[in-house]
């Protein structure tokens, strides 16, 4: 969680990109959404050391938008209702998928009296019930989920609580005392779960490197997990949960919800030169990703659990592999098709050329995401 001092720190930091780098406010687009066949609420989930509406400094620099403006505030002046979601910046799946479920039922945090007791951390969390996310939440009210980076990861635990619940919660907490989210038969509360650049499969930018420790990237969460989170159980955390192996294993556990629709949109950042090497345009990396396209562009080889990473892998966003992103492996999956819209299955969309912070809208670089997500809101409201 973060504490007033890291906030404090963020804040300062955000506004001092700010300062250097002005924002720029995209032209609108012109969206009619009187035609819309569902029109259901979106809720947008933020990745890794990412942030939502109930941060202190999202005013200053939303996640979603950067220095183009607030694109929640755009979306839902063009007719469409959305919310922006702040979950933890570095816990685990689990984690910020239980704070995800308070904030939209307007409860209190409840991690799970097995889950909080074998982690080591406290139960409970945030009371969301003066200032819930959304007005209504049901079968009726349903929500369409969009989740970057491990936000995506976010997303497919929550459906698969809401689904299932937790035999594992169930079987230690009295009924009187279990978070309703436990108790699965909620799968039809969701509409649809589109995932922007996720690493479902895991991401190579956490696997060690020769002669490395760490690959750099994992090491800099560690360290700000530390800050903003405090000790933890090293499973319960996104740490372990971005490797390839804590990928799987979580992915173990979901399984595919047939009346869901589901959407991904993999990025890349790379491109093959004339000898077949993967390399980059540095003038279209965030400067801050350039050591991640080079190692994720070039690094092969086994994971701690002894699965074998191949060239397939090699294309990326200079922190997602572009084919991490498509789809879990084994899934089903199709490429995106606006005529065959089909639930229960990942539908891909184009993989966009842009790294990892595109969909946010950029710092240095900056993505007119407008013209991403509007059409993307669109065609989820009028699927037939």
């Amino acid at each position: 969680m973060f504490n007033a001092l890291s906030a404090k720190m963020i804040a300062f930091f955000m506004t001092f990109v700010m300062y250097v780098c002005p924002s720029y406010n995209y032209p609108a687009l012109d969206v009619d959404t009187s035609d819309d066949v569902t029109n259901y609420q979106y809720v947008f989930v933020h990745g890794l050391n990412g942030w939502g509406e109930y941060a202190p400094y999202y005013d200053i620099l939303p996640y979603w938008g950067t220095f183009g403006g607030d694109m929640i505030k755009y979306l839902n002046s063009r007719g469409y209702r959305c919310a922006a979601a702040s979950v933890d910046p570095t816990s685990s799946a689990w984690d910020r998928a239980c704070e995800l479920y308070a904030q939209l039922t307007g409860t209190r945090v409840d991690y799970g009296k097995e889950h909080s007791e074998r982690c080591g951390h406290e139960r409970f969390g945030k009371d969301y019930s003066c200032k819930p996310l959304v007005k209504e939440w049901n079968e009726k009210e349903k929500i369409n989920f969009l989740g970057h980076s491990f936000g995506g990861a976010t997303i497919l635990t929550l459906l698969d609580l809401l689904k299932d619940g937790s035999e594992a919660e169930r079987a230690v907490t009295e009924e009187s005392d279990l978070s309703p989210l436990f108790t699965g038969g909620k799968e039809s509360w969701v509409y649809s779960l589109t995932m922007l650049s996720a690493p479902l499969n895991g991401t190579t930018a956490s696997e060690p490197q020769e002669n490395e420790k760490t690959s750099g990237i994992i090491d800099g969460v560690e360290k700000i997990s530390g800050i903003f989170g405090g000790k933890r159980d090293k499973k319960d955390t996104a740490d372990y949960d971005l490797t390839i192996d804590g990928a799987m294993e979580l992915l173990e556990k979901i399984e595919v919800v047939d009346s869901v629709y589901y959407f991904s949109l993999p990025c890349a950042v790379t491109v093959r030169d004339e000898s077949g090497k993967w390399v980059h345009d540095p003038n279209e990396v965030e400067i801050f990703y350039r050591g991640g396209v080079e190692r994720m562009s070039t690094w092969t080889g086994y994971t701690a659990g002894g699965y074998y990473v191949d060239e397939s892998w090699l294309e990326n966003d200079g922190l997602v592999n572009t084919i991490s992103a498509k789809a879990p492996f084994g899934a089903p999956q199709q490429p995106f098709d606006e005529n065959n819209i089909r639930p229960g299955v990942y539908n891909v969309f184009e993989t966009f050329h842009g790294d990892h912070m595109s969909l946010m809208g950029g710092f240095f670089i900056r993505t007119n995401i407008r013209e991403i997500y509007a059409p993307i809101l669109d065609t989820i409201n009028n699927i037939h």
